[in-house]
């Protein structure tokens, strides 16, 4: 067990013993008492799955460590916890620590004034600040401030396949589109679900899908210049063929049955089970299925990248990601809360919680030997992909969430069949026009 974190400016607070003085400020309190300082925390990590178990396990070694700060915690699911901490936001209402993403978040809410910087922790931790990959603590920063410190690496397009099936139908594991294509039909034919999705919430197919998908046709640069409305929109015809890909997988019933009322982890168990040959999703996976599948489900397991796209602009030897999520400051913490507040992020991010977290088959941002005795085959197979690969945007951490949710939105209906590529791209272009506006007018 970790001792208490204890320093001057950033560790376990010490706050004065209240005197036995028998007046009326001991009402309600026994002589003696150590008031306790109160820190709201919010998090995600909910689930069964070895990371969020981790997560949990250093959170409570953070309460008996530290028996004067006092946490009061909500936790949330994960689908439903990124609209949570925006409507807290809108209402300027966020918690003392929360899970926070970097990029737009990170940006909107540090403009806003909603969080604090962290650098004063980075400063009294040097060996850990300069411990992260290049570019990790940067996805934090914005205005020359740095506004969390990362807990992961999430790469959300990894092509998991079944090995097994791919040796007893003979197939090879797709290297281009037109050979995904062929897989697919080939499965069909033999009654086999080609690939699992669970897109009950919207976001998986535009994340673990289209980010990888759409960079691969369109190229890295022109998407950047289209968040930047400079030179490129996304009634571009490159972008068009993007979504006619996209529309493409749909025609050729590349997902299984009941696909749009599935969540993320079902979908990760059911491809665990063999009952689908292929999955395309992010390396949040190999914590879920470390938890859940049986050594043999994960030994059949394969992972690669995503296929090369026709005549496409993009690097095919990638996969989209992010650095990942990092615990925010909120602006409301201030003295005591705000020094118990710093005490806790470096607890879930310092070097002992990024240990943890590879441990707990979850990739990090963070230079740390991986010990392959304690994770799993898959997990240490993608970890040597993840080394080999560059990384290309994800949608969702540039646009808005506004913008995103349309994007969300619009996949859904190209995937159902009830929306046309050029629909769902002029929808996406008149949100993102409709969301910068205001920062235009300022």
């Amino acid at each position: 067990m970790r001792k208490p974190i204890v320093s001057v400016g950033i560790g376990v607070i010490l706050l004065a013993v209240l005197a036995a003085c028998g007046t009326n400020n001991d009402e309600g309190k026994e002589a003696g008492a150590e008031e306790k300082t109160q820190i709201t925390l919010w998090h995600n990590f909910n689930g069964n799955d070895l990371r969020s178990l981790a997560m949990r396990s250093l959170i409570e070694t953070f309460q008996i460590n530290n028996p004067q700060i006092e946490l009061k915690v909500e936790k949330f699911v994960s689908d439903g916890y990124r609209a949570k901490v925006m409507e807290a936001a809108k209402a300027d209402n966020l918690p003392d620590v929360f899970v926070m993403w970097s990029g737009s978040m990170t940006s909107d809410f540090a403009q806003a004034g909603l969080i604090q910087p962290i650098n004063e922790l980075l400063g009294e931790y040097p060996e850990w600040r300069d411990g992260f990959m290049p570019g990790s603590l940067e996805a934090f920063t914005e205005g020359g401030n740095t506004y969390s410190a990362p807990m992961g690496l999430t790469p959300t397009s990894i092509l998991y396949y079944n090995k097994s099936i791919f040796l007893e139908q003979k197939l090879t594991v797709p290297q281009t589109w037109e050979q995904l294509l062929d897989v697919i039909r080939k499965l069909n034919d033999k009654g086999i679900a080609p690939i699992a999705l669970g897109n009950k919430a919207g976001w998986v197919a535009q994340s673990s899908i289209f980010s990888s998908l759409a960079d691969r046709v369109t190229g890295t640069d022109w998407f950047m210049k289209a968040i930047a409305q400079e030179g490129a929109a996304y009634t571009d015809r490159v972008f068009v063929d993007a979504l006619t890909y996209m529309q493409e997988l749909a025609e050729a019933g590349a997902f299984q049955k009941g696909y749009a009322n599935m969540d993320n982890l079902e979908m990760e168990l059911l491809f665990a089970r063999g009952e689908a040959a292929m999955m395309i999703d992010g390396g949040w996976a190999l914590t879920n299925m470390a938890a859940n599948a049986t050594n043999e489900e994960l030994r059949r397991i394969g992972a690669t990248v995503l296929p090369s796209m026709p005549e496409g602009l993009g690097n095919s030897r990638s996969v989209s990601g992010v650095t990942g999520i990092g615990m925010g400051l909120g602006s409301k913490a201030q003295d005591e809360r705000k020094e118990a507040a710093l005490a806790l992020i470096y607890a879930m991010s310092g070097p002992e919680a990024q240990r943890k977290t590879l441990e707990s088959n979850q990739l990090v941002s963070y230079k740390i030997d991986l010990d392959r005795n304690k994770v799993s085959s898959i997990f240490a197979e993608v970890y040597e992909l993840v080394t080999s690969v560059d990384f290309t945007p994800v949608y969702d951490v540039y646009l808005s969430s506004e913008t995103a949710e349309v994007l969300n939105e619009g996949l859904k209906k190209l995937l159902a069949g009830t929306a046309e590529p050029e629909e769902v791209a002029a929808s996406l272009q008149e949100a993102h026009v409709r969301s910068a506006e205001p920062a235009r007018s300022e």
